[in-house]
């Protein structure tokens, strides 16, 4: 079963842990006039997301669907929660639409541009196109503005079955679950591009409070100094001497 917790004001984070993978699987809810779930979750966790939705808000009633990029954990039941949900929509920049949300979707998605700003009812959003960052073509980000929280989808990546959150460092863990990654399949999994460093200072000059990762801990605290700490962990172990 899903795990749920509310990590900030009308924020929770659904989260499915799976030990075969020695991974957790985070969804966020924000609860507000018009809720957004962020990240879909995968169809072999779909039924425990659904019930950790339950617990917060009717299904029915969710507005909008974001995610960072075309894959299964992030958008794999987009059109189950669209089923359920008469009135959601997927947001998505122009090359998500394109490539993906408008063919593959039951319903087009809601276009964004690069730092574009909506409004959820209390909670003020910032959407951000980072092709190839953390990966994929349509690579996005999402900034909540009033509490200065990023949702940074694979960027922060911890394996292990962890705590909500956390003030404790997570850039670490970070580090420990790249270089392992490097050491296997799953190799290079992140791209380190000509973009990179640039999209890193433009997050931390966000100066986040909170950092919302798909799998592992959220982090409250010093998101500027992460993000940066995150910047060269990415040069270190993936930038082009490696």
């Amino acid at each position: 079963m899903a795990q749920v917790d509310e990590i900030a004001k009308n924020v929770f984070r659904i989260s499915t842990y799976i030990k075969e993978f020695n991974l957790g699987f985070n969804q966020f809810l924000i609860k507000d006039d018009e809720p957004l779930l962020y990240h879909t979750g995968m169809k072999a966790i779909f039924p425990s997301t659904l019930e950790g939705v339950k617990k917060v808000i009717d299904p029915k009633t969710l507005r909008w669907v974001g995610f960072s990029h075309f894959e299964p954990d992030e958008c794999g039941t987009l059109n189950e929660w669209l089923e359920i949900a008469p009135n959601a929509q997927a947001i998505s920049s122009l090359v998500g639409a394109s490539v993906y949300i408008d063919d593959g979707a039951l319903r087009p998605a809601k276009i964004l541009s690069n730092g574009e700003e909506f409004s959820t009812g209390n909670f003020k959003f910032k959407f951000f196109h980072t092709p190839h960052f953390p990966h994929n073509w349509d690579g996005s980000h999402l900034f909540e503005q009033s509490q200065r929280i990023l949702f940074c989808s694979d960027l922060f990546h911890q394996e292990g079955n962890l705590q909500p959150i956390t003030e404790s460092d997570i850039t670490e863990a970070f580090k420990k679950t790249l270089i392992n990654y490097q050491k296997g399949p799953f190799a290079n999994y992140m791209p380190y591009h000509t973009d990179t460093q640039k999209y890193v200072e433009m997050f931390a000059a966000l100066k986040p409070k909170i950092l919302c990762p798909m799998h592992g801990s959220s982090f409250k605290g010093d998101g500027e100094k992460a993000i940066l700490k995150l910047g060269e962990i990415l040069k270190e172990t993936l930038g082009p001497s490696n």
